[in-house]
């Protein structure tokens, strides 16, 4: 399994806003496992905190931004597209303005910052969704269309298509998130000469010049509209470059439009918050479009997520046998509640047990309609999460195992004699000092009986 990842340092980034134009201090920090990415507003009474969650999206004008109980990020896809490029799971960004730097444009000064601040591995597995099935969303008004097929990697090609001669057609793909730095990272935002109009109008990109966008030009200048964009970029004269962009800038790649688009997608579809196993291709994206799509992948993940029922094989030889078992556990029958341990890693366990008739406890509970109590299903789930935490020990025999606390505990079906009974739990937290806290859940006939959240302790016998 790959591990997580975060950064080992502190790294510290400054510049200014391309919309606010206001200065801006980024720090990047280490952050604990399944964190994800957040925002941090230190500029605010609290510092508050906003997830990078397509449900935060609140407008993708002119960039991808965020806004939770009353406080904004905004064009947030740049920084989120550097981390997922340089394969980061978990990252706090602190900004003391709503706007991170725009720097060039691009992502190369963010990943410049991740590797001198050093990616490491964390203590736990990366959780992906693997794609099953084709996925898409389409925005009707625009043609703009995103899919996601299944596919062993993370793969994304973005073809674009303004209708514009200066620009025509281009595509860009990367096969490997390991080539985002080579190929992706430093291919800058870009702008038409049309539109660049319409946001100096509204007061907007106050942080722009001719080194942080392209500027194609898709019309004829007019005098006044030249000297509005010399006093904007704070230039004594402004020209049109023979491929018709306005000048002081020289393009990274032919197709740097299509490949900055790319960047934009994996900036954008990193708020859905997996890594996700699957081809994406997206035909005209932008920044509406991508997060639409990441929030209708985020909703199917989730329900998944919720209704997923693991499949194991119970023919194949087990991981330990009864006899293995009781050599680890102190518990003997009619005590003793799984028959078998299936798996296990260093993060999770799976147990199973064969609910039969002759259970001591069927003898009074409900004997004319026998239902396994949901206590000892919480046990059974409890003793398999034992054999996880004393594996951790060279001598388990001289352990035993108490509980802590048991939270959240719900039955969902009831578990009847003859039914398989399968116990999967995983850690939420490493394993310190012998505590054991665990998600765990049990499943019966392809369904859900059970979840709780528990805690335990290992402790050695007097």
């Amino acid at each position: 399994m790959v591990k997580q990842k975060t950064i080992k340092n502190e790294v510290t980034l400054t510049g200014v806003g391309l919309h606010t134009g206001k200065e801006v201090k980024m720090t990047f920090k280490p952050a604990p496992i399944n964190n994800g990415f957040t925002f941090v507003r230190v500029d605010l009474e609290g510092s508050p905190i906003i997830e990078a969650d397509a449900n935060y999206v609140v407008n993708t004008q002119r960039g991808t931004n965020l806004e939770k109980l009353g406080v904004k990020i905004q064009t947030s896809e740049h920084v989120l597209a550097a981390f997922v490029g340089c394969d980061v799971d978990n990252a706090i960004i602190e900004l003391n303005e709503s706007e991170p730097p725009i720097m060039d444009g691009s992502s190369k000064f963010f990943v410049e910052a991740i590797e001198k601040a050093e990616v490491v591995e964390q203590d736990a597995d990366r959780k992906y969704y693997v794609v099953k099935e084709v996925i898409s969303f389409t925005d009707e008004t625009t043609g703009s269309e995103i899919i996601v097929m299944p596919c062993d990697d993370y793969q994304i090609t973005a073809m674009v298509d303004f209708g514009t001669k200066v620009l025509g057609t281009q595509n860009a793909t990367l096969k490997n998130i390991t080539d985002f730095k080579t190929e992706i990272s430093n291919a800058r935002t870009f702008s038409f000469l049309h539109e660049l109009e319409n946001l100096l109008d509204n007061g907007l990109i106050k942080g722009g010049d001719l080194n942080n966008a392209i500027v194609y030009v898709d019309k004829e200048i007019s005098a006044n509209t030249m000297e509005n964009l010399k006093k904007a970029f704070g230039k004594d004269s402004i020209s049109v470059k023979e491929n018709g962009i306005l000048d002081n800038l020289t393009l990274h790649y032919p197709n740097e439009a299509a490949r900055h688009k790319l960047l934009d997608v994996i900036g954008d579809l990193a708020l859905v918050g997996i890594r996700i196993k699957g081809k994406v291709i997206a035909n005209k994206p932008g920044h509406f479009v991508n997060t639409q799509f990441a929030k209708k992948l985020s909703k199917i993940i989730k329900i998944e997520q919720k209704n997923h029922i693991p499949v194991f094989d119970l023919n194949k030889e087990p991981l330990m046998d009864i006899h293995k078992i009781m050599s680890i556990l102190p518990h003997r029958p009619p005590f003793l509640l799984i028959d078998r341990i299936i798996e296990m890693s260093e993060t999770h366990v799976v147990g199973m047990k064969n609910v039969t008739m002759n259970e001591n406890f069927f003898v009074g509970h409900f004997p004319d309609a026998p239902v396994m109590p949901g206590v000892l299903i919480v046990e059974a789930m409890a003793q398999s999460g034992g054999i996880l935490v004393l594996s951790t020990v060279p001598d388990p025999e001289n352990y035993l195992t108490y509980f802590m606390k048991i939270d959240n505990v719900k039955f969902k079906q009831k578990v009847l004699p003859g039914d398989t009974l399968i116990f999967k739990c995983e850690l939420i937290t490493p394993i310190r000092r012998g505590i054991c806290h665990m998600q765990a859940n049990a499943y019966a006939n392809g369904r859900l009986v059970a979840e709780a959240e528990l805690m335990a302790q290992i402790a050695k016998k007097q």
